[in-house]
């Protein structure tokens, strides 16, 4: 499955840690960045993917669930560590649920907001994988 789990270097101090994200962490071009915050635990977000997209998602605070899947196979990465990020690829369909109290996810992009990257029925992203 195309995603795995980036390192985010960090400074250690007595007075509280540094996590850094600059050009070398991340391997695209950011162009944009946004977080999820008040998510009730009960709620599902992400049921979508990406034509061409990729994404980084962190935990900055608390947990929840990622489950990933690309047609074949079906994956759920918990991400509770604001040093670790979640590479997730180009046709990878993501739900992010699960949520704990307090919980902020931070999404690195690789591109602004176009809606026509978007695949938002799982019917249709199955079949875009056959084409």
């Amino acid at each position: 499955m195309n995603i795995e789990i980036i390192n985010i270097p960090k400074v250690e101090d007595y007075r509280g840690n540094l996590a850094i994200i600059e050009k070398d962490v991340v391997p695209f071009e950011i162009k944009r960045v946004y977080y999820l915050f008040d998510v009730p635990s009960t709620a599902h977000r992400g049921g979508h993917s990406h034509i061409e997209q990729l994404e980084v998602l962190i935990a900055l605070s608390g947990s929840f669930d990622v489950v990933v899947k690309d047609g074949i196979f079906e994956r759920t990465v918990n991400l509770n560590k604001p040093d670790k990020g979640l590479l997730i690829h180009k046709n990878i369909w993501r739900e992010l649920e699960n949520f704990s109290s307090g919980a902020v996810c931070l999404v690195i992009a690789s591109d602004v907001f176009k809606e026509e990257d978007y695949i938002r029925d799982y019917a249709v992203f199955l079949e875009s994988l056959t084409l």
